[in-house]
């Protein structure tokens, strides 16, 4: 018996034109009946025109939403009827790539009713195993299609669509633009400068020595905060320079990160936690040791600011201060090394 053949008889594995397994009926197919284009030659071009056309367009849509995503402001609005007031860079690149990736789609659909062949075919069951001869025989039938496809012979096809895909993926990377501006400096530097007020947090009132009792603990902003009247980037610079000022015996101060960075026993440290940035601010008088409550990472702030437990990977920086004229606390400098958390330290 022929591998290919089924006990029944039935090279197909069906009996009275009914499949064993399922019982639906497999037989007669219906017989092939032509479509215009594989049968006359100038409906054929027409329909390989009209799919070059479709790729082609989608290639042009992809330069549009470069353009529009680079030359539209991202302020500027519009009226749409029923939907109201939108975005129009929003609207120009959703709608450029769209219809983009609809011409493709459309286009290859187009390509396979009209051109590709349509004919169906009945394929004999056989045994899970591929003997070689079936393996050559796959082979064969996928080059068979490939060619009958006519991806080769039709030239203006495979060139649209390949300029087509070529640029599909153009505006995910300029939308790679959208995550914002590389961060340089940023998330080193603090507007802290020399001769910068320690101010309170939300009173933005200056501080002077005489105002934190020993023990206490104040949480501060750099009084030029007030100067950055753009919320989001107020926002930004407040995370970074908030500080936390304590107060303890000068003779308890074991180290610091720099001499003579406290006055008179008044000390001032980074509130971002050098874990994973969370505030901190409980401070426990005897210990003299700062609580992260987000991950229990523990600080010693007499001494340099060390992690003494928890995950933390390095000290609290420390910011340098003094007073000014009048005796309110000002800082020396800005923070040497950068505030919060460590996968922003580098080298």
């Amino acid at each position: 018996m022929n591998e290919l053949e089924h006990p029944t008889g039935d090279p197909y594995g069906a009996k009275d034109g009914k499949d064993l397994v399922s019982g639906i009926s497999v037989f007669p197919m219906e017989p092939h009946v032509p479509r215009k284009a594989d049968i006359d030659p100038k409906a054929a071009r027409r329909a390989e025109r009209q799919v070059a056309t479709m790729f082609g367009l989608s290639s042009l849509l992809i330069i549009a939403f470069v353009v529009a995503f680079v030359k539209i402001p991202n302020t500027t609005l519009i009226t749409i009827p029923i939907i109201g007031v939108v975005n129009a860079n929003h609207v120009a690149i959703g709608f450029t790539f769209g219809l983009s990736i609809l011409l493709i789609g459309i286009g290859a659909i187009h390509w396979a009713k009209k051109l590709m062949p349509d004919e169906e075919v009945v394929q004999a069951r056989h045994a899970l195993t591929s003997p070689d001869e079936e393996r050559k025989e796959v082979e064969s039938s996928f080059k068979r299609g490939a060619a009958e496809s006519g991806f080769k012979e039709r030239k203006i096809i495979r060139r649209s669509l390949l300029g087509a895909l070529a640029l599909f993926p153009v505006p995910l990377v300029v939308l790679l633009r959208d995550l914002g501006p590389l961060p340089g400096t940023r998330l080193r530097e603090t507007i802290w400068e020399e001769g910068i007020h320690l101010v309170t947090d939300a009173t933005y009132r200056k501080i002077k020595a005489s105002d934190i009792p020993l023990g206490g603990l104040i949480n501060a902003v750099p009084e030029n905060l007030l100067e950055i009247e753009h919320e989001e980037e107020n926002l930004n610079q407040r995370g970074k320079a908030s500080i936390i000022v304590v107060r303890m015996d000068p003779a308890d101060i074991v180290s610091q990160q720099g001499q003579d960075w406290d006055y008179q026993g008044v000390l001032a440290f980074s509130k971002i936690c050098t874990h994973l940035g969370c505030p901190t601010s409980l401070y426990q008088q005897r210990t003299h040791h700062l609580l992260c409550p987000c991950h229990q990472s523990t600080f010693d702030l007499s001494d340099s600011g060390y992690v003494v437990f928890g995950p933390a990977a390095r000290r609290m920086p420390q910011l340098a201060i003094t007073v000014d004229a009048e005796g309110y606390l000002v800082a020396q400098s800005g923070f040497n090394q950068p505030v919060g958390p460590s996968f922003w330290e580098r080298g």
